[in-house]
């Protein structure tokens, strides 16, 4: 199987925007559309993850992504993948000579993040 035959999820993949608030000074954060893509999604099992490097926990539910080759994506960037939003805790890495590129992703949590 080649791995078109495997990309059978639509991924959306958002980039960050940061502007400044004109009437108060502050930082403003949005995300906008960067790609639209299809891509494998799955889910990291627990005897794998056990493998896997400690900063990774199951109870974020973490997932390998492997993408065709997209210039321009980066670790700064979150994926939406049906309800859940996702973001890169590793990679991207690229894949052969530009085929393809994966990503480990977990749940995004805004635990931290101003309100």
């Amino acid at each position: 199987m080649d791995l078109a035959s495997k990309l059978d999820t639509r991924v959306r993949i958002e980039r960050k925007t940061v502007t400044l608030d004109p009437a108060y000074g502050t930082q403003e954060a949005s995300w906008s559309v960067f790609a639209n893509v299809w891509g494998e999604v799955r889910d990291v099992l627990p005897s794998r993850a056990e493998r896997l490097a400690e900063t990774i926990t199951i109870a974020n539910r973490p997932a390998r992504v492997r993408v065709r080759y997209l210039p321009g994506l980066a670790a700064d960037m979150r994926l939406i993948i049906g309800g859940r939003i996702m973001q890169i805790i590793s990679g991207p890495a690229m894949l052969g000579r530009r085929e393809a590129m994966e990503l480990i992703v977990e749940d995004h949590s805004t635990e931290g993040d101003a309100p």
